[in-house]
């Protein structure tokens, strides 16, 4: 599992790449927590290069989206592969996390 981070205007942008499985979240749970502290906060989480989630990787995403939310933050969720669209879907998640095929839909959500 990898985690790569970027800023775009006010946005934290995280993208994920591999498994979000035990050890795929293990080995970044630290550091997505860490991308995701302080007030205010506005999260865009990258999923298209994540080939498979397990239930620890929905609890990775709606633990630190709670959090944000606590912290008058926000977190969306950008293009998930298909499968990994199936799993938030039959969990959720939708209902908690927004997802977005559209990074521009994505960012507006996140800046208004």
């Amino acid at each position: 599992m990898d985690i790569q981070y970027t800023e775009i205007k006010n946005i934290r942008l995280i993208k994920l790449i591999g498994t979000l499985d035990i050890i795929g979240v293990n080995a970044i749970e630290t550091k997505f927590a860490g991308y995701c502290a302080g007030e205010n906060a506005r999260v865009l989480v990258d999923l298209s290069a994540v080939d498979f989630m397990a239930s620890i990787g929905i609890r990775l995403l709606t633990s630190n989206a709670k959090s944000l939310l606590s912290r008058s933050g926000r977190m969306v969720l950008l293009n998930p592969t298909s499968s990994v669209r199936e799993v938030l879907d039959l969990t959720g998640i939708p209902d908690i996390i927004p997802i977005y095929e559209q990074f521009e839909s994505a960012e507006a959500v996140l800046l208004s």
